[in-house]
């Protein structure tokens, strides 16, 4: 592959819903460029980017994949982004390193979910972009309506450059070049024949070549003033202005095509080349230097060598961490600092990578996408720097998880090298979250969904060899009491030789100020000594571990130790803190405890269509609505919120999807525990002790 300057590297993600033809897309581009023989299918698992056991079986793309593309000079780094909802964050860390989102809409379908979102998430993060209406020339497909939608819900800046030519039938035979005033018919095999355009489509393409003309006056007053002249833009003007308004975010370009049949895709990989921004032209990104400042970091191809990591692999071929350089030029073997760590690294191998297949390069340009071999203590998301410019790109914004399951091996001693497997998809996959919650004695694993999860368990056993089972993650329930109780506890053990006594009476009493358990004491005239306090307190404490109802932690406790008695021979700490172990024991069951639910703040945006489903739903669940108000950022969509338990948020992740056809979103946050209702309680304790028994 020859070095590219520059100016001349465009950086594209596709992104948009699943199936909709972006990874079919990415392969017509690279034989459309020459660089594949044959033209790959999802379908037959022969995809450049689709290379992983596990997209090959489910025929989808699960991870984000690069594969560059030669075009007339110019080298276009295409990342395929999934599409699907559970591998968002294979989308949101490329989304980082590109200049251009190129959103993929299906002409049957239309405007799906996952293209509203991408568009959302693009705009939230003020990224240009171009549209691509796919699979034209199928049966029921509708440009026309598909087109309608996009102007209807993204607004009249959508402006398409290319228009499709149907014949009699209404099928799709060949495409109008609006910016170049061409026409092409389509034959088999992707060739292509340049055509008069024919008389009924003119009319059409002079309006959408007016309203590119409108489009370009729009973006300056000197444009703007030839434009009410009435006087024509040269060529060299068209372009300049098309690609100052995608970089201004106030024209984003239609294209459209049939990537199966290679219709488009040329046309398309030339409206990249001449609308899309260049490295120097992408949005600020932010960063912070040495002092803690944050300010603006500016691609400039001459200054100080500084690469970005958004990506990591790392299989049993060994590690690469893909990077984009920001700035400068790196070389193997150069010294960078990681900017997170602080530590100076040497950098490994440079590849360009190509699906599953790694070109080794000399040096990788400013601009330019690459991977680098055995960097072991990169993770995605690092800046590497040169030692005399150190500076930290923003973290990349990966979402919460909010899908939890419990996971554990099949088989008795692979707990370490189920965590080991865990750790290095970890790295590959950051976005989803491995806590070993020391309470409910589980490994808790957070992710987007259960896909995400299925595919995760897969990986384990196909390279890591570990069988793993799920199971719903246990609530950490709480107990409390309601009443004040005393009790005594005595403990006496005569064996023969020196024996065993410790007498105590403790008050226990509830203690809403603290959930700690609070220990004091109220001895007078010495009935038990000082010195056996601390080992009545760590009895207590050690009990309060195990509540009376379901042998959960007990809360909001205070226990006063008042009085007892003592052996001055057999009295010890040991004994003194078992007697308070059967004070606790005697007193827990006569003091009305009652079971305490961990209870968590709820905020659902979803649009308002489904707005009784989610509040019928919230009620089933227990939920308390606290309010409804109209989402600021997004018009016809509400901001629902409740307080709702924890113990009936399990499966919300898969219900509100379900719900809201992919829409709706929510956060949670712990924010206190609340008595559980009684009818509830007989249950929870029921379970727990069914799993004591198990254990």
């Amino acid at each position: 592959m020859a070095d590219y300057i520059t100016t001349n590297i465009r950086n594209i993600a596709l992104i948009g819903h699943g199936s909709e033809g972006k990874t079919t897309l990415t392969e017509a581009m690279l034989y459309a460029a020459g660089l594949v023989d044959r033209q790959g299918r999802v379908e037959d698992g022969t995809t450049m980017t689709d290379f992983d056991p596990e997209e090959t079986r489910r025929k989808c793309s699960i991870s984000a994949a690069t594969a560059p593309v030669d075009w007339n000079g110019k080298i276009i780094n295409v990342v395929d982004v999934p599409g699907y909802f559970d591998f968002v964050g294979e989308m949101i860390g490329p989304l980082r390193v590109v200049e251009t989102a190129v959103i993929v809409v299906d002409a049957v379908g239309g405007l799906s979910v996952g293209a509203e979102k991408a568009w959302k998430y693009c705009e939230k993060n003020s990224l240009p972009r171009l549209l691509y209406i796919s699979k034209t020339d199928e049966e029921n497909s509708d440009y026309n309506a598909a087109f309608d939608t996009l102007r209807e819900r993204f607004g009249k800046n959508i402006a398409p450059v290319v228009a499709p030519i149907w014949d009699e039938s209404k099928k799709v035979i060949g495409i109008i070049d609006v910016l170049h005033k061409r026409a092409f018919e389509f034959g088999p095999g992707g060739g292509r024949v340049e055509i008069e355009v024919p008389e009924n489509k003119k009319p059409v393409l002079d309006e959408l070549y007016d309203a590119l003309k409108e489009s370009v006056a729009e973006t300056s007053e000197e444009f703007m003033e030839k434009f009410f002249a009435g006087e024509d833009f040269t060529y060299a003007e068209m372009i300049h202005g098309l690609r100052q308004g995608v970089k201004d975010l106030s024209l984003f370009p239609v294209v459209c095509g049939s990537a199966i049949q290679g219709m488009g895709t040329r046309i398309l990989m030339d409206t990249i080349v001449e609308l899309l921004p260049k490295p120097q032209d992408a949005r600020a990104l932010m960063a912070e230097n040495e002092d803690g400042e944050s300010s603006e970091f500016v691609v400039a191809p001459g200054a100080l060598p500084t690469a970005f990591v958004f990506k990591t692999i790392s299989d049993q071929y060994g590690k690469y961490s893909y990077v984009k350089v920001l700035s400068g030029s790196i070389k193997p073997d150069m010294p960078m600092v990681n900017a997170r760590t602080g530590e100076t690294e040497k950098l490994g191998r440079l590849y360009i990578p190509k699906g599953k297949k790694y070109t080794e390069v000399k040096e990788l340009t400013c601009g330019d996408i690459g991977a680098i071999a055995k960097m072991d203590k990169v993770k995605t998301g690092d800046t590497l720097c040169e030692p005399r410019k150190v500076v930290k790109i923003e973290p990349i914004p990966f979402d919460e998880p909010c899908y939890s399951v419990a996971i554990a091996p099949k088989t008795r001693g692979q707990e370490d090298k189920m965590a080991q497997g865990l750790n290095r998809l970890n790295e590959e996959d950051p976005s989803f979250r491995v806590v070993n919650n020391a309470e409910t004695h589980q490994m808790v694993v957070s992710g987007a969904g259960d896909i995400q999860i299925d595919v995760l368990v897969n990986k384990l056993k196909s390279r890591f060899g570990v069988e793993v089972v799920l199971d719903t993650p246990r609530v950490p329930y709480r107990e409390k009491i309601r009443k004040t109780v005393s009790k005594q506890g005595r403990h006496k053990k005569q064996t023969g030789g020196s024996g065993q006594f410790g007498d105590v009476w403790i008050r226990f009493e509830p203690n809403e100020e603290s959930e700690e358990m609070v220990f004091a004491e109220e001895v007078f005239g010495g009935s038990v000594p000082k010195n056996f306090f601390p080992a009545v307190e760590k009895g207590l404490r050690e009990a309060c571990v195990h509540g009376p109802l379901a042998g959960y932690p007990v809360v909001n406790l205070k226990a006063v130790l008042y009085d007892g008695s003592y052996h001055p021979v057999d009295s010890s700490e040991i004994a003194f803190k078992t007697a308070a172990n059967l004070a606790y024991k005697a007193a827990m069951p006569e003091a009305s405890p009652v079971l305490l639910e961990p209870v968590c703040e709820l905020k659902v945006t979803v649009p308002d269509q489904y707005m009784g489903d989610i509040l019928g739903d919230l009620n089933k669940r227990r939920g308390r609505v606290m309010g409804m108000n109209p989402d600021p950022e997004n018009p016809g969509y509400q901001i629902v919120e409740a307080e709702v338990p924890v113990g009936e948020m399990t499966s919300y992740s898969i219900d509100l999807r379900a719900m809201s056809q992919g829409r709706g979103s929510y956060t949670l946050k712990f924010v206190r525990y609340e008595e559980v209702p009684q009818m509830n309680q007989a249950k929870i304790i029921e379970d727990a002790k069914k799993e004591e028994e198990e254990a």
